[in-house]
């Protein structure tokens, strides 16, 4: 069974930083892609980061420069550091695995068919 926790998250000043972790539970952790998700108060769910199997990354424009995703297949954990934090960042975070092995081009979300229960970021000016 595929379970994802996330932990990390928290209630934060303008600039700066959190690191926010997934621990994956129930399968091969290093055969797939993975992604950060965030959700903010009446805004639609978007991709954050993704990563993968080689570790090889992609963001979305406004969090290039500031946050940075990795993995450690050994312990079957996905991270993402979070710099220079701003209130826009404020949102209900998620990680997420792909729903196939080896595969994934894309931060979207429809790709994606496990999910954990997220960890809330707030950004406060």
């Amino acid at each position: 069974q595929v379970q994802l926790v996330e932990s990390g998250g928290g209630s934060v000043q303008a600039g700066a930083s959190l690191r926010l972790s997934c621990v994956a539970f129930g399968y091969t952790f290093c055969n797939y892609y993975m992604a950060w998700l965030r959700q903010a108060p009446e805004n639609e769910r978007e991709g954050v980061a993704l990563i993968c199997n080689d570790g090889t990354a992609m963001y979305v424009d406004s969090v290039k420069s500031r946050f940075t995703v990795s993995r450690d297949n050994d312990k079957n954990t996905l991270y993402l550091q979070m710099n220079s934090l701003k209130p826009e960042d404020t949102a209900m975070y998620y990680c997420a695995r792909h729903t196939f092995p080896f595969r994934g081009n894309s931060i979207n979300q429809a790709d994606f068919g496990y999910w954990g229960q997220g960890t809330q970021v707030t950004v406060s000016s």
